[in-house]
């Protein structure tokens, strides 16, 4: 069943249809907000297709650069996991 949310982003009225948490879907509508408003006070542009455009190229850029810390820290992690088995079959063996 769909939920159907209102929420306000950049003085414009939407309603959401979906099967999210209210608090969630409301929760990004917010992040969002603060994002195009934050480009709309950095760029002093009006244009609201403009902000967004913008905005989202900033969204964008925030998730590409998370996936990639991600996607390193999980390479360390599998470097590190392989070390710590080679050092484990190593002790084993001189214990054998």
């Amino acid at each position: 069943m769909s939920n159907r949310i209102k929420v306000e982003i950049y003085g414009q009225s939407y309603t959401m249809a979906g099967d999210l948490d209210e608090g969630y879907v409301q929760e990004l509508a917010r992040y969002v907000d603060e994002k195009m408003n934050a480009v709309s006070a950095a760029t002093q542009t009006v244009d609201s297709v403009r902000v967004a455009v913008l905005a989202a190229m900033a969204i964008a850029d925030e998730l590409h650069t998370l996936r990639l810390e991600k996607g390193d820290r999980d390479e360390n992690l599998r470097e590190r996991a392989e070390q710590c088995l080679t050092i484990l079959e190593q002790a084993l063996k001189q214990t054998a």
